[in-house]
């Protein structure tokens, strides 16, 4: 299983689902650990009862259907899926409408799903979803990209509260690819994925929501300087060193 993950974490996103299924045709008694443990690039499907697009995963899943957070219809119809509580329902709706907002402002554009189920000794789960096609066919604006895509996994585990306070704990994952082509520099792919912790016991007094986006706020930050610094930065000291700019001039990969 270590072997396995160690494996997982090297495997191109674009790849992770075939090296997953192999995985788990190799480790049939490891599967159980494979499928909740390997995140794969997320996919989005289209609510039909309310047109709006949602995104697909493991925790919105029953059988082959996945629930739609805005109409809370599982797609295919489902007649006894699971739903949340109706208090947890209430606050998966606000969630997703202001996880709207806060996707629009740093994203610009993409498509967001959040969802909560309960969990055991009266706490809850929360998972926020990201999916952002940079390409020029899809959600990107600017056109720099020849494909690109950016998938953000953030569950939190919410504990019981305890004098006003309760215990949170964020595991985040993101799946970066890109693909430019230029005719002067020629088609260049960079891809990979990075996984962080975090936790923290916070007062509730400004409620579950409030405490669950300073976290994803705080851990997104984190994230992207750390691709910056590992991904980018790499990429860039390596291009210098193989291919040196001629004496007084400064070779740098553009801001954007």
């Amino acid at each position: 299983m270590e072997a396995a993950m160690d494996l997982m974490r090297r495997i191109s996103p674009k790849e992770s689902e075939t090296a997953l299924s192999a995985l788990l045709s190799l480790l049939p008694h490891h599967s159980a650990d494979l499928l909740s443990q390997v995140d794969l690039p997320l996919q989005v499907c289209m609510d039909q009862q309310l047109m709006k697009e949602f995104i697909l995963c493991e925790y919105n899943r029953d059988a082959d259907s996945y629930r739609s957070p805005w109409s809370n219809k599982y797609f295919p119809p489902l007649e006894d899926g699971p739903l949340p509580s109706p208090q947890l329902r209430k606050l998966e709706i606000e969630a997703n409408e202001v996880f709207t907002v806060y996707r629009d402002q740093y994203y610009e554009g993409g498509v967001s799903s959040v969802y909560i189920w309960e969990d055991h000794n009266e706490s809850f789960i929360a998972c926020f979803l990201i999916k952002k096609d940079g390409s020029r066919t899809g959600h990107g604006r600017r056109g720099y990209l020849q494909e690109g895509s950016w998938d953000a996994v953030h569950v939190i585990e919410v504990g019981p509260e305890e004098e006003g306070t309760a215990h949170y704990r964020l595991t985040s994952t993101v799946m970066l690819s890109l693909t430019t082509e230029d005719k002067s520099s020629g088609t260049f792919n960079l891809s990979g994925s990075i996984r962080r912790q975090m936790s923290h016991d916070l007062s509730v007094a400004e409620g579950h929501l409030c405490n669950m986006g300073k976290m994803i706020e705080e851990m997104e930050g984190k994230l992207r300087n750390s691709l910056d610094q590992v991904y980018f930065g790499k990429t860039r000291e390596m291009v210098c060193t193989l291919r040196p700019p001629p004496d007084g001039i400064q070779l740098r990969l553009p801001e954007n």
